[in-house]
């Protein structure tokens, strides 16, 4: 399980150190693809597996179904860890989540997100009023 907050910065090749407890948890070889809110997700190859089967599932008739995967898939990229513990992030993926200099690496359960830290920060101070109402929202789902 991914967990925690990290801020770092991409170098200007684009590589970026991956904390060494991330490193560990997602294996040798695993998956960063385009996110939801702006972000980079990062699978290991055994959560990417679980995701794909179920993006599989999804009715090929339905052209939200259709857009989605396309979104999702088009632009993931198999990546590893150099020596140093860097990945280098594909400019496509760079550009989705106008990441530039600085970043904020976070542990969210079965996935890694990686955010510009403006981005996140203004994501965070847009969420912040409303966290209570959400979570009055999910008390449906047991949470």
């Amino acid at each position: 399980m991914f967990m925690g907050e990290y801020y770092h910065t991409v170098d200007n090749k684009g590589r970026l150190i991956l904390p060494a407890k991330f490193r560990d948890d997602l294996g040798e070889l695993f998956i960063a693809t385009k996110g939801l809110d702006n972000c980079l997700f990062v699978y290991g190859r055994e959560e990417w597996a679980i995701l794909e089967n179920k993006l599989k599932q999804l009715p090929l008739a339905k052209p939200e179904a259709r857009a989605f995967v396309r979104f999702f898939f088009a632009g993931a990229a198999e990546m590893e860890c150099d020596k140093q513990g860097r990945i280098l992030l594909p400019n496509n993926l760079r550009e989705y989540a106008k990441i530039d200099k600085d970043v904020v690496v976070l542990g969210v359960s079965n996935r890694i997100e990686i955010w510009d830290k403006s981005t996140w920060e203004n994501y965070n101070n847009e969420l912040a009023p409303t966290v209570t109402q959400i979570a009055e929202n999910l008390v449906d789902f047991g949470i």
